[in-house]
């Protein structure tokens, strides 16, 4: 039961993201970074998602995924249908993994390593919603940022944590 409220929530972020990038009036301002702010829209989306298909598809699902870390901050002028495309696909390989896993499967998964730590892949995944829902937040801000728009784009509801018909 623990992955269906992972993956509920991570979906419910990932197609927030979608709707931020496409509430960008101009495209080129996905791309735009500010002083005192290093990453773009742009970016953040190519980050989130190599993050996401490397640790939840490659790791715990063995989808083949083979991340590439620096591209993801080298990315520039990506063309918003390919960005919306990549988070699709991050979006179908963190709900296929999560759905083909049991709890019992998630308990006896390896622990992740990163750098010096090495969580259990449960507190792990509690750890990925936490940044993934962090980048969202900077996208979020950066749209507002650059393009001047007001409030969230509100079109997600808590209802879509739904994990049982």
């Amino acid at each position: 039961m623990y992955t269906s409220y992972i993956s509920a929530i991570m979906k419910r972020e990932l197609k927030t993201l979608k709707a931020e990038l496409l509430a960008y009036e101009k495209e080129s301002d996905i791309w735009i970074e500010r002083d005192g702010i290093s990453n773009s829209a742009g970016t953040l989306v190519l980050h989130i998602c190599g993050n996401l298909r490397h640790f939840v598809g490659a790791i715990l699902g063995n989808t083949g995924y083979v991340r590439k870390r620096e591209a993801e901050f080298a990315g520039q002028d990506v063309p918003r249908q390919e960005l919306l495309s990549t988070i699709d696909e991050t979006i179908l390989s963190v709900v296929d993994t999560l759905h083909r896993l049991t709890d019992e499967d998630l308990q006896a998964a390896p622990v992740f390593v990163v750098g010096t730590a090495s969580p259990a892949a449960p507190d792990f995944l509690t750890h990925l919603v936490s940044h993934l829902s962090f980048h969202l937040g900077q996208v979020n801000y950066h749209r507002r940022l650059i393009t001047g728009q007001r409030g969230d784009v509100k079109v997600l509801e808590i209802a879509e944590l739904k994990t049982v018909s």
